[in-house]
């Protein structure tokens, strides 16, 4: 990896506070495209749109999908504006290539009676870390935060009096989450039954400020999480696909559809634009039409 992709993914850690999975996937799209440009023999600041197309027409060729290459495209256009800003090519090329068209993905969302089945449901567990697994869902759901910003959030992020939680998202994107009287119930008792006996197992001089912890007394990593999801589904008999994004695809809908104004739903997603909070208007309007086809069976179109 050479030094101004290096400089780059810095760039993403420090300053724009990403992820290390989305960084991952960043230097994987620029080491993709570097590979071709070594293979070809050409400069990094010799791109222009003819090569741009020609490493598309192979990745395609070779099997890669439209949605990649579309994301490669976008980590490129950023990485080559970046490049452009500290001096180490003179324009971006990307600026004006046109992505393949992709088929549109809706977020799937689960029915407010699913949600409130998992809780219950893993509510019944006799397990030590029941207590904080249930704060975890509770947490997810009725805040909606990213998986990587419920990771990060230390003991002192959240506020019960308040029943607020400070979040430190994507691009340095600070916000206050509102969460229920429920879920507060719930942080409540791990804060005070579950996580001094997850605090008391960490190695000497190793002790976590953050507020969910592993059986190690450990900070909670993204995977971690994920795992704990897969295992809560596992104990609970009831396989839902659960994943932190779900929840969060889930909250959002579910705002929607009691009313909730779109940049009210946006400000609590930390969407940087409500374009991507719109997607959310069309998840209803496919259940709304789901539960009319329902409803008058001979609505449906002949086929």
């Amino acid at each position: 990896m050479n030094k101004p992709t290096n400089e780059f993914l810095t760039h993403l850690k420090i300053d724009r506070n990403y992820s290390e999975k989305t960084i991952k996937s960043y230097g994987e799209d620029i080491d993709k495209f570097f590979d071709f440009l070594m293979k070809e023999d050409i400069m990094m600041d010799d791109v222009d749109q003819i090569v741009i197309r020609n490493f598309l027409t192979e990745e395609l060729n070779s099997g890669v999908g439209k949605r990649s290459c579309k994301r490669r495209l976008s980590s490129l256009r950023h990485f080559y504006k970046f490049l452009v800003h500290k001096g180490y090519v003179e324009n971006n090329p990307f600026l004006y290539i046109a992505a393949p068209k992709t088929e549109i993905k809706y977020p799937h969302a689960l029915y407010k009676e699913q949600v409130r089945e998992i809780l219950t449901e893993n509510a019944k567990r006799s397990d030590d870390l029941m207590i904080r697994d249930q704060a975890i869902l509770s947490l997810l759901y009725f805040t909606g935060m990213r998986a990587s910003e419920l990771v990060s959030l230390d003991k002192q992020s959240v506020n019960l009096n308040q029943r607020m939680v400070f979040v430190h998202g994507k691009g340095n994107k600070d916000r206050y989450i509102p969460f229920t009287e429920e879920c507060k119930k719930d942080l409540n008792r791990y804060l005070t039954i579950c996580r001094p006996e997850l605090f008391a197992k960490a190695p000497e001089g190793k002790a976590s400020s953050a507020l969910f912890l592993n059986n190690n007394g450990q900070r909670l990593t993204t995977r971690g999480l994920e795992y704990i999801l897969d295992s809560i589904e596992t104990k609970t008999g009831l396989f839902v696909g659960l994943h932190p994004h779900i929840l969060r695809h889930s909250f959002a809908t579910h705002l929607l559809e009691n009313g909730a104004d779109l940049r009210v739903i946006q400000e609590l997603l930390g969407h940087e634009s409500i374009n991507a909070t719109q997607v959310y208007t069309h998840v209803t309007e496919e259940a709304m039409a789901k539960e009319y086809a329902a409803a008058f069976p001979r609505a449906r179109k002949n086929k």
